[in-house]
């Protein structure tokens, strides 16, 4: 056993790099309004890990520095609490799908180390919205590595089967169903009308069952 083995790996790939979550108002949102429409759309997939800010350790290396996706999508992994996704307890599959959302503090070299870190380690798709010019850009792994995806306007994502909509200014993302991503506001007043619905119909369904009751029909021997 190495030096190495007998160190606790909380002190050799610590669940935080130090750095918050979001600098500003609008990453957060984006962040999210992608991460929370994810786990909604995957709700019924236990199989399919969704995180938001999660470091992750590619490979069980003090060498290389770890790197947090504002949101990663894992296939294969089950549902759950994780402190930090050290690939090499999770059967070594790394995220196929992860988002960053750029804010003030991101400059272009890092985003640049972001870009060789998620094609060196095996990101098949790779999204960067930037909440302030509107601009999303993509790469999508062909041929072993991350390539720019060059219209993204109508753009369906191969995994995830979400759609992005850029040409009407602020990026609009849709569910494979059709319906956009909503906010926690939206999601609630959804269903809050859909609560509604359903009295409205229970309470013509009583009408009717009192109506035929007066004409002395049963409506609940109806043939």
């Amino acid at each position: 056993m190495t030096i190495f083995e007998q160190i606790d790996p909380d002190l050799l790939y610590p669940d935080s790099d130090g750095k918050p979550m979001a600098d500003n108002t609008e990453q957060y949102r984006w962040i999210v309004l992608i991460k929370e429409n994810l786990e909604i759309l995957f709700a019924n997939n236990d199989n399919v890990l969704i995180a938001g800010d999660l470091l992750w350790y590619p490979v069980r290396s003090r060498l290389i520095t770890p790197t947090a996706p504002d949101v990663m999508v894992v296939f294969g992994r089950p549902k759950g609490k994780r402190r930090s996704y050290r690939q090499w307890q999770e059967d070594n599959i790394p995220p196929q799908v992860v988002f960053e959302i750029l804010s003030y503090s991101n400059d272009t070299k890092e985003m640049d180390r972001k870009l060789e870190f998620y094609d060196t380690y095996g990101v098949e798709e790779y999204y960067l919205y930037d909440p302030e010019s509107f601009q999303l850009d993509g790469w999508l792994r062909q041929n072993n590595h991350l390539n720019k995806v060059w219209q993204l306007d109508g753009w369906f994502s191969p995994r995830l089967g979400i759609r992005f909509q850029t040409g009407l200014g602020e990026l609009v993302i849709y569910r494979p169903d059709g319906q956009r991503f909503l906010n926690s506001l939206e999601l609630n007043q959804r269903a809050e009308q859909a609560e509604l619905l359903l009295e409205q119909e229970r309470q013509r369904a009583e009408q009717l069952a009192a109506y035929l009751r007066n004409l002395g029909i049963d409506p609940d021997n109806l043939p």
